[in-house]
């Protein structure tokens, strides 16, 4: 058997990266060839045996062309439809090869949206289908239809999916093996539809263990009373120059926090992207009164996100130019650390999270904990965005206008933990257990294995 794995964006890779590796774990693995449809499939890199088997390009707007048709424009001008089209090409090429070749148990793994699906369904060999994006809980909940704002919106919900039509019907064609999807709302509503659709879980959740869970800091003596701390985790985003517009207005929020919680002993990570700066969040952090502490602390990986190994900073970085070092900062009873290391410890330890992200965000909910999260400018946290993502974790995620809200939703927060059990049993609910990756990798190969060889059509 052999599977090409499609993926049309940084978090589908990702995802599919997961699936992928679970599939490479199996008894009698099939051979693997993946192509990702946007950006350069860097993730793919971590993968043993797979090669990518068509031309690959970044494009301007990384990825996010639904978010600003300008987006789309910039990316058109910089050889998008071209570059489309040869990736097409290059997939139909595949499949002829292994035809010729008397292969006829190659099929099509599509991670993303309809445009690696559209792909799958084009190159005429069986294919499944593991829907990222959508979830049934973009236009509903398990007590019906929610709210809407705009028509398209307002006709999904009267075709009665969040997938359109057109989508579905790629998903009903006998080459269809199987539709992977997010939640079991969703499941069960393509289900309905006749769709071959599995609620297996959320890959996203995978992959999330904390490195010490027992501890965030180990037994340091300086963090001893960690637990009696406000642990609030910040998530600007991953895209410059996009996350650093965030951060000013996560730092601004910061500030209202400590002017409310000024009695409180307060603790903030900095969950920062390793594609970014540290260096270039300061001077926000500076603006609003913190200082950086004296001593930096090196990240070690033995169990816990900050081993303590206490030097001069300049020091260490002339040692080690490359090592990524953590930031601390201080103000008043209030400790912030930025690192880009330790993301799961991140997650794990804190209580809430100010969040301007995306899938960061969904990953956190579905710890079962609270995110508020502030509009930015774009091009991907956008009103909208925001909104529709608001939409997919439902209470679980709160929007708030201003950076100054902020505080005072977390005061409310913490008064109603009747609130907050339902916040937890939200988010465990619409993002699903760990573990997802391989229950799907076994259905794909068990799938595919009954394809029967004239599954594969010819293709001239």
């Amino acid at each position: 058997m052999k599977i090409l794995c499609l993926s049309n964006g940084h978090g589908e890779d990702a995802i599919a990266l997961r699936i992928l590796r679970e599939v490479q774990q199996h008894p009698h693995p099939p051979e693997i060839a993946v192509f990702p449809l946007v950006g350069e499939g860097q993730a793919f890199a971590q993968l043993e045996n797979a090669r990518i088997i068509g031309p690959v390009q970044r494009m301007p707007s990384g990825g996010f062309i639904y978010m600003d048709g300008k987006e789309f424009l910039r990316d058109v001008k910089g050889g998008l439809l071209q570059l489309t089209l040869a990736q097409f090409k290059a997939i139909r090429a595949w499949v002829r090869s292994q035809q010729q070749s008397g292969n006829h148990n190659a099929a099509i793994l599509a991670c993303g949206d309809i445009v690696p699906l559209l792909f799958a369904w084009l190159s005429g060999a069986p294919y499944a289908f593991v829907g990222t994006a959508k979830s049934e809980y973009h236009v509903r909940d398990e007590q019906g239809p929610l709210a809407g704002k705009s028509r398209p919106w307002a006709w999904k919900i009267w075709s009665r999916s969040v997938y359109f039509p057109w989508e579905r019907w790629l998903m009903t064609r006998k080459l269809c093996k199987a539709v992977f999807v997010r939640d079991a709302l969703t499941a069960e509503t393509l289900e309905k539809l006749g769709i071959p659709a599995y609620n297996l879980g959320n890959p996203m959740m995978d992959g999330l263990e904390p490195e010490n869970p027992a501890r965030f800091y180990g037994a340091d003596a300086e963090f001893r009373e960690m637990e009696r701390s406000l642990v609030i985790t910040l998530l600007p985003g991953s895209r410059a120059p996009e996350a650093y517009a965030n951060w000013l207005l996560i730092v601004e929020a910061v500030a209202g926090i400590l002017s409310l919680f000024g009695d409180r002993k307060l603790l903030f990570f900095g969950a920062i992207s390793g594609e970014l700066n540290l260096e270039a969040l300061r001077p926000s952090l500076e603006f609003f009164g913190w200082r950086q502490e004296g001593e930096t602390k090196t990240q070690r990986r033995e169990g816990s996100i900050l081993r303590p190994a206490v030097s001069n900073a300049q020091e260490i970085r002339k040692e080690s130019p490359n090592l990524l070092l953590p930031l601390t900062f201080v103000q008043r009873k209030a400790t912030m650390i930025l690192t880009q290391q330790s993301f799961n410890d991140c997650l794990y330890q804190a209580d809430l999270a100010i969040a301007m992200a995306g899938t960061a965000t969904e990953q956190f909910v579905g710890l079962g904990k609270p995110a508020i999260a502030i509009p930015g400018s774009g091009p991907q946290f956008t009103p909208a965005f925001a909104e529709a993502q608001s939409r997919l974790l439902g209470p679980s995620l709160i929007l708030v206008k201003h950076p100054a809200e902020v505080a005072g939703t977390i005061q409310s927060l913490l008064r109603d933990p009747d609130r907050l059990q339902l916040i937890a049993e939200n988010g465990w609910r619409r993002m699903g257990e760990s573990g997802a990756s391989a229950r799907i990798a076994e259905c794909l190969i068990q799938r595919f294995g009954e394809s029967s060889n004239s599954d594969l059509s010819g293709i001239n």
